[in-house]
């Protein structure tokens, strides 16, 4: 069960904003190079994406069309089931997070790792996973204004017009100019890994520093963290279900079925803590926080089932009893 040790820089970050957190002319200075960091990241997602590979992607039209309705369906659609938990369960800054945590697409990376592991259809996973991100920039905007609306922390018009400039825009010119940057983005793969983390970090330094300077940490105590948790363990468990019987009953085949599974069933850190920002502002650090643990709880769940998985999937070998030789069969031997 693994610990993923970018959680654990997360963590940190979140630690550095309680103790050093971003004031006055330095907290301009930090929202500003996160307003520039998030329209970076998704240049790179855009010049990342082979519009080819997406396009031959379409051929798999139904096990693609599965996995959005997950995603985008489904999954909201259990967010607002949610609703019903407060105040018992969770807090209403909580439930929002946890509503906007059903609105944001699949990941990528871990759909394909999972679903490779468990020697599925890595690419569907691939193609999977490339889908929801791309129609995520447009549909989570889309999906928060309709289910958030203005109590989503001054989610508004602006914030629209904000999200087609720093996210839309940026990816949109990667896509355009990637003839000519996709080559050196390929190169250096593993250098620009580091400046997509680190821009995710700086957001969420400039976030959770916004939430301590307005105090909204005293808003939340380890009872609705506990219930929060316990939530999100539900809501993990029932679409892991959904997609791997759901999968089964609309006869995809088993390979396929993985893919489904791990695709349809996760929400990705990496464009859902941008969006967030860009969508809560001040009120970011509470939004994101139920992200964040679901991320990490999807990882731990899903290496466990993608080896089990695996394990399925092995072929059992028998040893056959050894036949008896000609010879020993039907004669004896004659006594003298």
């Amino acid at each position: 069960m693994p610990i993923d040790p970018y959680i654990l820089l997360l963590l940190g970050t979140v630690g550095l904003a309680a103790l050093l957190p971003a004031r006055g002319s330095g907290a301009e200075v930090a929202s500003g190079a996160s307003t520039a960091a998030i329209a970076f990241l998704f240049f790179l997602y855009g010049a990342r994406l082979s519009t080819r590979e997406a396009l031959d992607g379409l051929r798999h039209w139904r096990l693609h069309g599965t996995v959005l309705a997950c995603t985008f369906v489904i999954f909201p659609v259990l967010g607002l089931a949610a609703r019903g938990l407060v105040p018992v369960f969770l807090t209403h800054p909580l439930y929002q997070g946890l509503l906007f945590l059903t609105l944001v697409p699949s990941t990528i990376q871990s759909s394909i790792a999972f679903t490779s592991i468990a020697r599925g259809n890595v690419p569907a996973a691939i193609c999977a996973g490339s889908f929801s991100s791309l129609a995520g920039i447009v549909i989570t905007p889309l999906l928060a204004a309709a289910l958030l609306g203005s109590s989503g922390g001054g989610f508004s018009a602006d914030s629209l017009v904000k999200i087609v400039l720093q996210l839309l825009v940026p990816f949109v010119a990667g896509q355009v100019l990637r003839p000519w940057v996709g080559g050196f983005v390929a190169r250096h793969k593993k250098l620009l890994g580091y400046v997509d983390r680190g821009s995710i970090l700086l957001v969420v330094y400039t976030a959770f520093s916004e939430g301590m300077v307005q105090g909204i940490w005293h808003q939340v105590s380890p009872a609705r963290l506990g219930g929060l948790l316990v939530v999100e363990a539900v809501l993990l468990a029932v679409m892991l279900a959904l997609t791997w019987y759901g999968a089964k009953a609309l006869r995809f085949d088993r390979e396929d079925r993985i893919a489904i599974q791990f695709a349809g069933s996760k929400k990705s850190l990496a464009s859902g803590l941008p969006m967030a920002s860009v969508l809560f502002g001040a009120h970011a650090s509470l939004a994101v926080l139920p992200l964040m643990l679901f991320h990490q709880m999807q990882l731990m769940v899903c290496a466990v089932i993608a080896k089990r998985r695996a394990r399925d999937a092995e072929p059992v070998t028998t040893t056959a009893p050894a036949a008896p030789s000609r010879t020993a069969v039907g004669t004896g031997t004659r006594s003298r």
